[in-house]
């Protein structure tokens, strides 16, 4: 058997830890960056908030360590001849002159020159309550106890937290001996805040709360039976046994109807729900498109852009060590040190502002393409948009572009909605015209909303219907738009 040399050229391309770090900055939401960034700060003592100054100790303390443990002095005295002399001319220049520490990737393009990122703030649901808050005219200790509570509220709303946890709370945390009655009043309190439904402890709570608010001096009869229901009947409900409800409570056909109506209009997460484009919504926005002059404007949440810098105290530390003679290797251990947290602190500013350029660039190719939509809110006029469209336009990698619309919204004047609600597939009509798979869920909710409910439309039917208008879609492909609307299957829209 012979053998045979051959030659193979095969690429391979490997990402650096700071790239791997940008990806993942990508994927959080403007809601969980000022935790990362707190994150960093507590780690990386050369980091730190342009307003602030560098913490007492940091770089001084490492300048002056003395007694190294015997096992890193050894192997200090080991790689003595590998520092030699160490270069820092780098590290001590003013801090507008990096330019060497960008990232700069075929995968993240720069920004053009000069050019400003556009940011906007946005209050979140907590800033909200704790807004309303200051306009009542709470004593210190009320305003302890409630601030308490808000910040025990999840994203949603509820107060998942019992009233005597949040006791503790304020006793271990707060150094606040409070009684439950007394937490319980200030819950109370809260619970007449914006938007309708906050602080309930359960479903049930938050939706009687939006209906006794809807109530409130007004002579309803269908409100009155919707708060009885889901008062003594809750379960049934829940279960839709409404024939069971109707004949318990004594209620008329119509009657059950329209009690039913009224629960079925309330938002079961009021402190965090985003439809396709909900509006009041609290969601915290990443982006805010707006109409200007009929030109959709595209700008960042404030919050996605942290002032950051590295810290004045590590450079002056380097400086001194520079002016200085006795540089022994304990001095150079501390040095190598804070060049390591220097570099560091440097990667993760540029990692952010890579974030916003990245964020940006995204967003104004999606509203590109998509300008109809941004001008009128008609979903109607959204277009055919796939990720693969994204990345021609930015230059972006498609796995880049996915981690931006994954998990970011957007504010609009017509509601705030998740960035894959723009994203949608092609299919042809009959007519070899090319439409937008979100043309056919519209079509197909239009259908069922229209519907009998006491004869709702089956899956076969509902394609048979949009056959008739020309759109050839598999039966088992409009049970999957269906679901994606989270829209029940027949059985379960079966109304009295």
């Amino acid at each position: 058997m012979a053998l045979q040399q051959s030659l193979q050229l095969k690429l391979q391309q490997k990402l650096s830890p700071q790239q791997i770090q940008l990806m993942k900055l990508l994927q959080v939401p403007t809601s969980s960056l000022e935790e990362r960034v707190k994150e960093e700060l507590q780690e990386n003592p050369a980091l730190e908030l342009s307003e602030e100054g560098h913490e007492e100790g940091g770089a001084e303390d490492i300048l002056e360590m003395s007694d190294a443990p015997a096992e890193e002095a050894s192997e200090a005295e080991e790689a003595e001849e590998d520092y030699g002399d160490i270069d820092i001319s780098e590290y001590v220049q003013d801090p507008d002159e990096d330019g060497d520490y960008r990232l700069r990737d075929d995968n993240y393009p720069e920004m053009e020159e000069g050019r400003s990122l556009p940011i906007r703030v946005e209050s979140s649901f907590h800033d909200s309550l704790l807004e309303q808050l200051g306009m009542l005219e709470l004593d210190e200790r009320q305003q302890r106890i409630a601030e308490q509570v808000v910040g025990s509220m999840d994203e949603d709303g509820y107060l998942r937290r019992e009233t005597a946890s949040i006791v503790d709370d304020l006793a271990f945390r707060q150094n606040i001996e409070a009684s439950a009655d007394e937490v319980e009043a200030i819950i109370q309190m809260i619970q007449g805040f914006d938007p309708a439904g906050i602080a309930a402890r359960n479903l049930q709570e938050c939706l009687l709360l939006q209906l006794w608010r809807r109530l409130a001096g007004r002579s309803d009869r269908s409100l009155s039976d919707a708060i009885g229901m889901l008062e003594r009947y809750f379960e049934e409900f829940t279960k839709k046994h409404y024939e069971r409800i109707q004949r318990s409570m004594g209620l008329s056909d119509l009657a059950i109807k329209e009690a039913v109506a009224q629960v079925l209009k309330l938002n079961p997460k009021p402190g965090g729900h985003v439809g396709t484009g909900t509006e009041g919504t609290y969601m915290i926005p990443d982006f805010f498109v707006y109409n200007t002059s009929g030109k959709p404007e595209v700008t960042l949440n404030a919050q996605n852009a942290p002032d950051l810098r590295v810290s004045e105290g590590f450079r002056e530390m380097l400086r001194d060590y520079d002016k200085g003679n006795k540089k022994d290797k304990r001095q150079r251990e501390a040095v190598m040190f804070i060049k390591q947290k220097i570099d560091a602190a440097k990667w993760f500013i540029d990692a952010i502002r890579q974030r916003q350029q990245t964020l940006l660039l995204t967003m104004e190719a999606i509203v590109g393409h998509q300008q109809e939509f941004f001008l009128t809110g008609e979903d109607t006029s959204l277009r055919p948009m796939i990720l693969k469209d994204i990345s021609l336009a930015t230059g972006l990698d498609i796995s880049t572009v996915s981690r931006v619309a994954n998990s970011k919204f957007v504010q609009t004047e017509f509601g705030t909605y998740r960035l894959k609600y723009f994203f949608s597939e092609s299919l042809s009509t009959d007519s070899g015209e090319e439409v937008s798979t979100r043309e056919v869920k519209r079509i197909l909710s239009d259908m069922v909303e229209a519907e009998n409910k006491r004869k709702p439309l089956s899956d076969e039917r509902l394609t048979e219907l949009l056959k008739e208008k020309g759109y050839n879609i598999a039966r088992r492909t409009v049970a999957k738009y269906r679901e994606q609307q989270n829209i029940p299957v027949a059985r379960l829209r079966k109304e009295l």
